[in-house]
């Protein structure tokens, strides 16, 4: 099995990925949810990291440094670090501060310098406020933003024509790698009859207001 069906189907397990009727932040109703802050045990993380890790070296980015934004992303490339590691490609990793520490090493950052091709990892792209200010960051240490990793790609329109995701690629020129996207999920819903009734409403929503990738 591709490792994007079995991360939803991991996903659907640990009930970080929900099917029924959500109302977003945007006011949506939207046939489910993804939570990624619910892999919150060892074992999950675990696993979780693993799935990163495969999308990063799937993605053929050439990367240095791992970058995780202030908070979630600071588990995220702890672990995803780890994994790579693991599967044979160790790259260093720092993460940030909130506040700049004045004493000590002071600073905003924690773990290795930023330098060369910094790819960022996070758990999703809702606004692109994330990415923004991690660019900004690693611009600042001298470093070059390659790129972003998340774990699922909506793949929906935010207030004009574009998603969320589409808006940092265009307005960065940087590859956002997803561990999964809302076509790898619809897939993953068409090969289980027992989904039919989300299946559906999935594609319905998608319809009103998903986007397309590029072939």
């Amino acid at each position: 099995m591709d490792f994007r069906q079995e991360f939803i189907e991991f996903a659907l397990a640990q009930n970080v990925l929900r099917f029924g009727e959500f109302k977003t932040k945007a006011g949506r109703l939207s046939p489910y949810f993804f939570n990624a802050g619910l892999f919150n045990d060892g074992a999950a993380l675990d696993r979780l990291s693993q799935f990163y890790a495969k999308a990063i070296l799937n993605s053929g980015i050439d990367v240095d440094v791992l970058y995780g934004p202030a908070y979630k992303g600071i588990p995220l490339v702890s672990v995803t670090a780890l994994s790579l590691a693991c599967a044979g490609r160790n790259l260093p990793f720092s993460f940030n501060r909130k506040e700049a520490k004045d004493h000590g090493e002071g600073g905003i950052i924690i773990g290795t310098p930023l330098a060369g091709r910094v790819l960022i990892v996070d758990d999703v792209i809702s606004a692109g406020t994330s990415v923004r200010e991690s660019v900004e960051i690693i611009r600042a240490a001298g470093a070059t933003p390659c790129g972003v990793v998340i774990a699922l790609d909506r793949m929906e329109r935010g207030t004009g024509a574009l998603s969320a995701v589409q808006e940092v690629e265009q307005d960065y020129g940087l590859p956002v790698v997803a561990v999964a996207t809302l076509d790898d999920l619809v897939a993953f819903l068409k090969q289980r009859p027992d989904f039919a009734e989300y299946e559906a409403a999935v594609a319905r929503y998608r319809e009103k207001y998903g986007v397309s990738r590029p072939s």
